[in-house]
């Protein structure tokens, strides 16, 4: 019975992990997937990304 115990409280604590790796690692994926595009359209407008700005091209990216 001890055991078992002992099993299930490394379950809970594998969850309860995977629960904050998942809750850090969302929000850092989303902000670098919105940077990506944000760059790869300036570049595809022929300009480049500049310190967090589309500078040049057809458009410019806002700064968010």
């Amino acid at each position: 019975m001890k055991e078992a115990a002992g099993e299930a409280n490394m379950t809970v604590i594998t969850i309860i992990l995977i629960g904050v790796i998942a809750a850090v690692a969302i929000p850092l994926i989303n902000s670098l997937m919105t940077n990506t595009q944000k760059r790869t359209e300036c570049h595809e407008s022929g300009g480049y990304w500049d310190n967090g700005t589309c500078v040049g091209g057809d458009t410019q990216t806002p700064q968010s």
